[in-house]
This record gives C-alpha cells, sequence and structure tokens, in this order.
C-alpha cells in the first residue's frame, strides 16, 4: 500500500515537471491489442512466453480488476478514443461492411481535441471506428488505406511505420501514437488459409509469407492453460494453442514498437498504455458482459517509475478512463459541449490521479454485428456483477467468426450428440438468459450461482440498479426504460425525460 501512495505522489509530480519542461515534451503511446485475454505472464500464465509484455508491467502499473464497457470490437475502440459509452457516443456496433455503424457526427474524440489542442496524433494499424471526421489523425495507416494484415499483424511492417513516424516527429512537439494490433482476433472467417487465428500468417512455411521480425513461438495443446469459463476438450485446447502463436507475433510486436520509441529519444517522455478492446473470443468472451468478456489486461508505464518490478493496483479502471487520462497527461481540459442538446460529460476518471477508492466499472453493450441486437447493462461494484439482459427472451446472439471456430463447433457437435461438454454450462444456458444477472466474483468466478432472484440479496440488487441507473441518466443511455418502458425526452418531456409504461408485462 506504501508503494501505491508514493507511486501516485510521483506521477502527479511527472505529469508537471513534463508539461511544463522545455526540454521534454510529454507523448503518448498507446498500444491496444485485439480479443486479447489474461494469456501474458503479467497475469500469472507461465505457460505463454510475452516477455516484451511483461518488461512493460515490469516498470509500469498492472491494473487486476480493469474492464471494457462494452464487449465487441468497434464500440469498444470508440469509447478508448471518445471517452464516452457506446450509447452515447453512437458506434452502437462494427463499424466494417453492412454493419456500417458510426460515432454522431457531433462527437469530440480524443484525437480531434489533441489536434485542436497542438498535439499531434498517429495511428498504425486496425482502427475500426468512423466517421473520419470524427477521429481524424495527422498520421494514419490503418486498414483504410492498406491490408489490415498488413499493418495489424506484419510486425516489421508495422514497425517500420513507427520508425517514420517518430522521424517525422518534431523534438518541440508532443504526440500521440495509437497502434492497434489485429492479433490476437481470429480470422478463420475472412482468412481460413492463415489459420484459426492467422497463426501461420507470416511464419515463412509455403505460402504464408515471412515476417522478417517475428520468431513464432509453438505451444502443445497439452500444455495450454484453459480459462475456467471455456470448456476443457481437445478443440478448444487445439484452438488456445494457436491463440498463443498469435500472441507471441503480438508481444514481439510491442518490443519493436517500444524500441524504436527508444531509438528515436522518446522514451523518456512517453507514457505508455497496453490493453485490449474486450475478452476472448471464446464462450463466455467477447460479446457478453460477463466478467469473463468485459475483464481486460491494463498497464500503464509512466516514464518517471524507476522500479524494477510491476506495481499491481486492485482499483477499478475502465477504458473510459483512457481519455481522461490522456488529457491530464497534456494537461487539457475536456470541453463544455452538447450532443443532440444535452450536455456531455466524461464519466471516466484520469489514471494520473488518486483512484484508491476507485470501485465501480460500467458496461453497456448493444449490438456487435448488426444482426446480434442483445442489449446489455452492467455495474461492477465490490466484488459485485449486476448484468440487465434486455433482450432476454431472445436467445443470445452468436457471431460469424466464433460460430466456425473449433470451440464453437465443438460445442455444437457435443450438445447435438448428447456427449459430456466439459463446461460449466449447457448451450441452452448459454442461449437463453434472465432478465437480471447478479454474481458475486469472489465466491463464485465462474458466474454459475444467479443471486439476483434470491430474497437475502433483495437490497444489494436494488442498490446496485440505483447505481447503473443513475450512470445511464448521467450518460443519456436511450435504452434506460427499457424493456418495461418508453423513453420520453422530447417536446413535453424535454426538460424532464419520463419512462412511461409499456404494460408488456416485462
Amino acid at each position: 500500500m506504501l508503494e501505491k501512495s508514493l507511486l501516485v505522489i510521483s506521477t502527479l509530480f511527472c505529469v508537471c515537471s513534463l508539461s511544463s519542461g522545455s526540454d521534454s515534451r510529454p507523448n503518448v503511446l498507446v498500444l491496444v491489442a485485439d480479443d486479447l485475454g489474461f494469456e501474458l505472464n503479467p497475469y500469472g500464465n507461465n505457460v505463454i512466453k510475452t516477455p516484451n509484455i511483461n518488461d512493460l508491467a515490469n516498470r509500469g502499473i498492472v491494473y487486476s480488476n480493469a474492464y471494457t464497457t462494452v464487449s465487441s470490437c468497434s464500440p469498444s475502440r470508440s469509447t478508448i478514443l471518445t471517452g464516452l459509452p457506446q450509447h452515447q457516443n453512437g458506434m452502437y456496433g462494427l463499424h466494417n461492411g453492412y454493419h456500417h455503424f458510426n460515432s454522431f457526427d457531433g462527437v469530440k474524440s480524443l484525437p480531434f481535441l489533441l489536434h485542436e489542442n497542438g498535439i499531434r496524433t498517429g495511428i498504425i494499424g486496425k482502427k475500426h471506428v468512423a466517421p473520419e471526421a470524427v477521429y481524424p489523425f495527422d498520421f494514419a495507416e490503418t486498414e483504410e488505406n492498406n491490408s489490415i494484415l498488413q499493418v495489424g499483424r506484419n510486425i516489421t511492417r508495422m514497425k517500420e511505420l513507427a520508425k517514420q513516424f517518430f522521424s517525422m516527429q518534431s523534438k518541440n512537439e508532443s504526440f500521440l501514437l495509437y497502434i492497434g494490433f489485429h492479433d490476437p482476433h481470429r480470422c478463420g472467417h475472412t482468412h481460413p488459409q492463415y489459420g484459426e487465428f492467422c497463426e501461420k500468417f507470416g511464419n515463412g512455411d509455403s505460402g504464408m509469407g515471412k515476417i522478417p521480425d517475428w520468431k513464432p513461438d509453438y505451444y502443445s495443446p497439452d500444455d495450454v492453460i484453459v480459462p475456467q469459463f471455456v470448456q476443457d476438450t481437445p478443440a478448444s485446447r487445439k484452438d488456445i494453442s494457436a491463440q498463443y502463436t498469435t500472441i507471441s507475433r503480438l508481444d514481439q510486436g510491442v518490443g519493436l514498437i517500444i524500441n524504436e520509441l527508444k531509438q528515436a529519444e522518446f522514451l523518456e517522455s512517453t507514457l505508455i498504455l497496453f490493453t485490449s478492446d474486450n475478452g476472448i473470443p471464446f464462450p463466455n468472451g467477447r460479446t457478453n458482459l460477463y466478467n469473463s468478456g468485459t475483464a481486460e489486461p491494463f498497464i500503464l508505464a509512466l516514464p518517471v517509475q524507476k522500479h524494477k518490478q510491476a506495481v499491481v493496483d486492485n482499483a477499478y479502471v475502465s477504458l473510459l478512463d483512457i481519455t481522461p487520462t490522456v488529457l491530464d497527461w497534456f494537461s487539457i481540459t475536456y470541453p463544455q459541449y452538447t450532443l443532440f442538446h444535452r450536455d456531455v460529460k466524461l464519466t471516466g476518471k484520469s489514471l494520473l490521479r488518486d483512484i484508491s477508492n476507485s470501485d465501480v466499472a460500467f458496461g453497456s453493450h448493444s449490438l456487435h454485428e448488426v444482426t446480434m441486437y442483445y442489449p446489455m447493462r452492467s455495474v461492477h461494484k465490490d466484488g459485485l456483477l449486476l448484468i440487465q439482459n434486455l433482450n432476454y427472451l431472445m436467445p443470445f446472439p452468436i457471431d460469424q467468426d466464433f460460430y466456425l471456430s473449433l470451440s464453437f463447433q465443438d460445442i455444437l457437435n457435443r450438445t447435438q450428440t448428447g456427449a459430456d461438454l466439459h463446461w460449466s454450462k449447457t448451450l441452452k444456458e448459454y442461449y437463453q438468459r434472465p432478465q437480471l444477472e447478479l454474481f458475486n466474483l469472489t465466491s463464485d468466478p465462474l458466474e454459475i450461482d444467479n443471486l439476483a432472484y434470491k430474497p437475502e440479496y433483495h437490497n444489494i440488487l436494488t442498490d446496485m440498479q440505483t447505481l447503473l441507473q443513475q450512470w445511464q441518466n448521467t450518460t443519456w443511455d436511450p435504452w434506460r426504460c427499457a424493456p418495461g418502458g418508453v423513453l420520453q425526452d422530447s417536446g413535453a418531456y424535454k426538460l424532464n425525460p419520463t419512462c412511461l409504461p409499456l404494460l408488456n408485462g416485462l
């Protein structure tokens, strides 16, 4: 606890000294993995090899209770880059293809605000948000003007682009560089020739190409660690072993980018943040608001930190905290503005301040793919998790690339033949969910024992529902009256938004 307190003090000093110093301009490097979980050395997995992420953790803060607000790629990235939940910024689902979701035109994103304040911005890799006017970057090499495989998985190409960005950077100007790795996202749906997780892409085998800077690590399915919430079968183990190999490419890519930062002599003035967008693409993971779908790795390294091993912080943090943290690092005040004549306020916090009392994290998920309408809202507090499933009379939807995965096909096949699933639930239980789910994550990490309908938890349930409702009101959640009512917030109700009953029995 003493170490943590001293760290907070030094962090605050660091913000002031870097912001005011004439020799060192403050900079930010944001590293975002794609569908990464806790298959990392800093989070206790000693089977996989992630030495570069481990090195970053050893000079940073490792957050043990970090959460995305939404378990879907584009919506989550929109929260990182705006500080606003998806229901407030408008990125309700995926941006790509016929899903075609976009943030509202009036949103003032992080790159927009930084540019307005004279800070150069760059993005390399997966962007997956729009429109361009809302998310402008001065330097942009993304899937919009490149192959996503080349700018998101070819770590040699990504290294070269980072070197180019740094070579163009004035020492008298601050920057934010956002790296969107596409690893370890599945690719069986889009590029099946490269394996389940594109683990063969660039490995030097015939037809796979060669990534010069990548030395693939391979793992036996017998050796991998199967997360508790995934079925332990040969199929899932094979899936995870491929995932591990792809994570080795991610880890080596992190090392390459940070080395370029160092070679350009910016390491000692740069805040580095490493995280992922959502849970792993396995059962109970991505697209779920369960703890298994929203808990994220989150590492923050500050240039003034000189300790030789990771400091673990148990405070609750959220991807909504990234925008206020970056703005704080640059001493920029979030502007006053409105969306649809409603005040916009950040509900996240700066991680450069004392967050020792932070014990709440909210969740808001509406869609993933355009056909996957299953809105959910959630709140984590003091080891408890409340989930409200608003469309609970419909079966929980499955996305395209997860459907084709070894792990999900294994569940389908075992369900069809009546074989043992080796899983904590049945497929029917996975599809059919109650309106309310309340779990004690300390005593029930598998999230099986639903406490929401137990009389002895009535007061706790009510308190958490009230807390969640307050956040929904603050963030102008259009779904805050669902499923039993309709929101009226214009005309006669403009000054007093009201939930009117539908009398639909829900």
